[in-house]
């Protein structure tokens, strides 16, 4: 590294450390009321059916997708 490197660098980075990033109010209470098994159970099985299913697809085919024509 050259001398002039880190004097390159603490220009660049010289207007992001200034910056004021705004932090969030966020408050939580207690839910209102609790959530019911039917509700976890549909909740947990549409997540199944939106990650693990096309991800199930894609490797159950890759040889098909290996394959040059």
């Amino acid at each position: 590294m050259s001398v002039l490197t880190p004097l390159l660098l603490r220009g660049l980075t010289g207007s992001a450390r200034r910056l004021v990033v705004p932090r969030a109010q966020v408050h939580s209470k207690p839910p209102r009321e609790q959530l019911g098994s039917v509700d976890v159970a549909a909740a947990l099985t549409s997540c199944f059916l939106c990650f693990f299913l096309p991800a199930g697809w894609v490797l159950s085919h890759l040889g098909n997708y290996k394959k040059r024509e």
